[in-house]
This record gives C-alpha cells, sequence and structure tokens, in this order.
C-alpha cells in the first residue's frame, strides 16, 4: 500500500513542483540588492557567454569546498545563523565548511528550509490503474502538435543531443520533457540538483542532537482516483514552461558553471545577479492544470511554506540563545524574502563577512 501511495505522490509532486525547475536555472539579469548584502568590495560581474574570458569558468572546481559564509540575523543576544545553498552544482564537489559545523555544534535548534507537499491517504489505490500514460498528452497529440514551428525547430536540436533516436518523449506533455531536458543537460555539464550539502548539513546536525523544527505546509489530494483521471485528460498552458527551458540551455548553461564555481568558493556577488522571474511560465502551468481547479489551496503553498518559516524563525530566535538555519541563496538575496521581512518585523540581518 506505501507503493501505491509513493506512485500517486510522484504524480502529483512532478508538476507541483514545476516552479522549482524554473527557480533553480534562472538565467542572469540585474536584480535590486536585498536589505542584507555587502554594499561594497563587490565582485565583477561573469562574463557574457560568448566572451573569450569566460573559457577558464568551464573547468568546474571540485574536491572540498567551503560554499559561502554565514548570514546573521539577531535581536538582543539571540542570534539565528542561515547558511544559503544554491543549485545547481558541480557533481565532483564536496562540501565541508569548518564554521558551519562550530555554529551548528553551539546551537540548540536547527530550522529547516522552507518546503511544502502534498499527501494522498489511503485512497492512492484508486488511481492505480489510471496511472499509465499519465505523463502522455491527451488525444495523442506529439510535441510537433503543440510546440510553435519555432519552438519545435529549437527543440530537435536539443533532442539529438540529450535524447538521441528516443522519439517516445515526443509524445510527452511540455512540462514533463522540461524536466528531463534540464535534468540530462545539467548532468551533461557537469552540474546536478542533488541536494548533497543539505544532506551533509543535517548529518551533522543528527551528530549535535539537535532539536530539529520543519516548519513545511502539506495539502492532501482530495479523491486521488479521480485527480489523476482528470489531469489526463486536461490540457496544461505548458508550452512557455518548455520554451524558457529551452531558451535557458541554449544561452545559460556556461553562465550556470560559472555561478556554481561562485559558489563553491564563497564568491556569491555573482549569484546576486540572478533573475527568477521567467519561473512565472512554469508556475503558469501548474496554475492552469485540472488539480490546481479543483484544490485552489495548492495555489498558496509556496506563499504560505515560506510565512511558516518566518513564524518558525521568530519563535525559534525569542526561545534560543542560538539558532541554525538553511534558506536558497535566491530567498536570502530577495529583497522580498524571508529575511528581508524579518528585517522588516526589527530584526538585525548582516550578511557574511
Amino acid at each position: 500500500m506505501l507503493t501505491l501511495k509513493r506512485l500517486v505522490s510522484a504524480l502529483t509532486l512532478c508538476f507541483l513542483s514545476l516552479p522549482v525547475l524554473a527557480q533553480t536555472e534562472a538565467g542572469p539579469a540585474s536584480q535590486p540588492a536585498a536589505p542584507a548584502a555587502p554594499a561594497a568590495q563587490a565582485a565583477p560581474a561573469a562574463p557574457a557567454p560568448d566572451d573569450a574570458e569566460a573559457a577558464p569558468q568551464t573547468i568546474l572546481v571540485s574536491g572540498s569546498r567551503p560554499g559561502p559564509g554565514l548570514w546573521k540575523v539577531s535581536k538582543g543576544d539571540h542570534v539565528m545563523w542561515v547558511f544559503g545553498t544554491y543549485s545547481p552544482l558541480p557533481i565532483k564537489m564536496e562540501w565541508r565548511s569548518r564554521e558551519v559545523e562550530k555554529v551548528i555544534a553551539q546551537s540548540q535548534e536547527y530550522l529547516k528550509p522552507p518546503g511544502s507537499g502534498v499527501s494522498v491517504g489511503w485512497g492512492a489505490v484508486t488511481a492505480l490503474p489510471f496511472l499509465i500514460g499519465v505523463k502522455k498528452n491527451p488525444d495523442g497529440a506529439e510535441l510537433k502538435d503543440v510546440l510553435p514551428p519555432e519552438v519545435y525547430a529549437r527543440w530537435r536540436t536539443l533532442k539529438q543531443v540529450y535524447f538521441g533516436d528516443d522519439n517516445g518523449i515526443e509524445r510527452e506533455r511540455p512540462a514533463f520533457v522540461a524536466g528531463q531536458l534540464s535534468d540530462r543537460a545539467l548532468k551533461q555539464a557537469g552540474l546536478t540538483n542533488a541536494g548533497e550539502v543539505t544532506r551533509t548539513i543535517e548529518k551533522i546536525v543528527d551528530k549535535h542532537q539537535l532539536k530539529i523544527t520543519d516548519p513545511s505546509v502539506h495539502v492532501q489530494v482530495k479523491n486521488p482516483g479521480q485527480a489523476v483521471r482528470d489531469f489526463k485528460k486536461s490540457p496544461m498552458d505548458d508550452v512557455p514552461c518548455l520554451a524558457k527551458t529551452i531558451e535557458r540551455l541554449e544561452s545559460d548553461l556556461l553562465m550556470m558553471r560559472a555561478r556554481a564555481n561562485a559558489w563553491a568558493i564563497g564568491e556569491y556577488e555573482d549569484i546576486r545577479k540572478l533573475n527568477y522571474g521567467d519561473r512565472a511560465a512554469c508556475m503558469q502551468a501548474v496554475t492552469n492544470s485540472s488539480l490546481s481547479k479543483t484544490q485552489p489551496e495548492l495555489l498558496t503553498l509556496n506563499e504560505r511554506a515560506l510565512a511558516s518559516w518566518v513564524a518558525a524563525a521568530e519563535k525559534a530566535l525569542a526561545t534560543n540563545a542560538s539558532t541554525f538555519s538553511v534558506l536558497q541563496i535566491k530567498e536570502i538575496l530577495d529583497p522580498k524574502g524571508v529575511l528581508a521581512t524579518l528585517q522588516a518585523k526589527g530584526y538585525t540581518v548582516e550578511p557574511p563577512k
């Protein structure tokens, strides 16, 4: 029975997590500095992919790397230390930070990053017969039928590079194709979205027996069997999601590698130039999905997850002398992110020194 639940959970999470794809792979653009960002000693902007000076950055760092320093959130003599994670990172890179280990050893609580999830309950068994073909376009359509000719031509070029003669992919929905295309391109570029850094941190937390607080927000899918049936026959507004993914992979793989290097050696100024605006294309696919239309609370999962983290952070800061937490770099540097929210509430936020 547990296996059946996992199958349906994988289905729902597959398209509910689509915005994450865009968030972790957004291209470079100018972004206002967050309140906690340092005001001086800014690193030079990363060169454009066709710049001759970019060549050395194609060699990914390896071995043990520390990543960026810790952000400090405080009120009075109570402190929360925040480590910024980033994705994608070099496949062969190991992460180790003595500073992080020392802070964890001196802390009383570990606050996990914001998160959200979908559960299906015991009704998952009703969805099992309908899972076959769930990733395919409705009515047997292929990518050539749903993509504009110009986008399809660009897709065919990348398909040959990353999928070869596998024509089965042509029958899948653009959103699912985007995910597979991105994974294969990153792997070939020596990058991965695997969360090894967070897993290493959690092992250190367990070693020092910190209290662990998970502020994640969860929603249970109503009638999983019907949800799967509706999803299979319903269209998604996911063509822009694949088009944006193709655009990033055509122009931004080199910059992804450069930013991965910047994170690994602690030079996060280049990462501050990220623009996460084009995640809207994949978010739109979720907005128009059949599941979200029947359960609109799924559309606010991200906002509620962030609010839950802020509430947990305030409680931890009031309770502990020292708290340790992890956030994505984009959330730390977002002028409307959770650290900016804490700063607006009167907490002092300081960047790494």
